[in-house]
């Protein structure tokens, strides 16, 4: 418990880190660095709540400045790393400092990926949705009656066409894939939500991409699609996708692949250096997989705090994940990735129902929509390492929690 700390990155993974340091007693000198004036709070909520207004920035916040004065660690906030020194054990800093270490935590999280200014990006008009000043831009322009296009069929793009239909815009959603979640989700859940957004009266096409946004003035006027249809819009808002931040990293000359790259205990091949949260790639299932979530950024976090504190255990991901639209809730146990097969349990109420994914004839993941009790139980078979057979998934009359013994 000697030697400084730096944390670098004030997200979520940063916080709960130096949080959970604390909490174990740790006595260490610890210093944050992150590049927002803000003090450290939770993004979530900012494609939700907070972009509504049902939720202020205060209480994003995880703590305020007094709880950093207390717990004896130093802000460095409106602060970039530029680089590591890792020879010198230093970072060089945008104010200028240098900031030594003995051990460095990357917790640096993810960019939004824009648009090019060839596309029409830099057009007034064009949101992406990272920070709080993103938001706060964002939710001046969502005004009823305005048309907004929404630029990719993800988790953000779908959240954010829920918020700007629910505020009375006029929603077109595009999404160049064949189907929106592709990515992340089985075609059976992209089934769910596809209808959930047509139900309220979003005109989603898939299959469909941009050519270019079309300004007047340096003003968005119009959207150009793949498809030759020219659409008169508003705003655009950006959900293409995200890149980790790992440049410091691999200008140091560390592994990575879209993230920097750590074991299970969370260390990079320099053993005085860290990496947590949506940054790192880190073996899950026989993979290297970057597991974008708050329930990862704080597991990670706190298994890395342990270690650090003369711990042992490496971490094992128990991933979850949420996304909260209108007024359906999605809720995801496991992780998907490499299924071979899904069944679909319809719920025991109308708008209700979960998918449920095997590998090999293994539970993996379930997809649960306003189906808390399927999410619990799916979520508490696979943590034990517990498997319905798919016939039985699929009956919603087979008594699934009695698998749990």
């Amino acid at each position: 418990m000697t030697g400084r700390l730096v944390v670098v990155g004030g997200g979520q993974a940063g916080f709960a880190l130096i949080a959970k340091l604390r909490a174990l007693s740790d006595t260490r000198p610890i210093t944050l660095v992150a590049g927002e004036a803000s003090l450290p709070y939770q993004r979530p909520p900012l494609s939700k709540k907070y972009l509504t207004r049902d939720m202020t920035l205060d209480r994003l916040i995880y703590r305020p400045e007094s709880w950093y004065h207390d717990n004896r660690i130093e802000l460095r906030l409106s602060t970039r790393v530029t680089a590591i020194d890792r020879a010198a054990r230093s970072l060089a800093l945008s104010s200028g400092d240098m900031l030594a270490y003995d051990t460095l935590v990357l917790a640096t999280g993810a960019t939004p990926r824009h648009l090019p200014e060839s596309l029409g990006g830099a057009l007034d008009g064009v949101y992406t949705l990272r920070d709080f000043a993103d938001a706060d831009r964002l939710a001046e322009a969502l005004q009823p009656g305005k048309r907004a296009l929404i630029i990719g069929g993800g988790y953000i793009g779908l959240e954010a066409a829920a918020v700007a239909r629910s505020l009375g815009l006029t929603v077109t959603l595009i999404e160049m894939a064949d189907r929106i979640l592709q990515r992340v989700a089985a075609p059976a859940t992209s089934d769910l939500v596809r209808a959930l957004h047509q139900a309220r009266g979003v005109d989603l096409r898939e299959g469909t991409g941009l050519r270019a946004l079309i300004g007047t003035e340096g003003r968005l006027a119009a959207a150009l699609l793949s498809d030759g249809t020219e659409l008169p819009i508003d705003l655009a808002i950006v959900g293409i996708g995200v890149t980790a931040n790992d440049a410091l990293a691999r200008e140091a000359g560390l592994a990575t692949a879209n993230g920097v790259v750590v074991d299970a205990e969370a260390r990079t091949a320099d053993p005085s250096i860290f990496a947590i949260g949506d940054c790192a790639v880190l073996p899950f299932g026989g993979m290297m997989v970057r597991l974008e979530s708050v329930q990862n950024a704080v597991d990670q976090a706190e298994a890395l705090a342990a270690i650090l504190t003369g711990g042992t255990e490496p971490y094992h991901p128990k991933p979850w994940f949420w996304s909260d639209q209108y007024d359906a809730k999605l809720q995801i146990a496991g992780f998907g990735l490499g299924h071979d097969h899904t069944v679909t349990r319809p719920g025991t109420r109308p708008g209700s129902a979960s998918v449920w994914y095997f590998r090999e004839g293994r539970l993996i993941a379930v997809d649960a929509i306003n189906d808390a009790k399927a999410y619990v139980v799916g979520k508490k078979l696979i943590e034990s390492g517990l498997s319905p057979t798919p016939e039985q998934a699929a009956d919603p009359a087979a008594d699934l929690k009695a698998l749990l013994g």
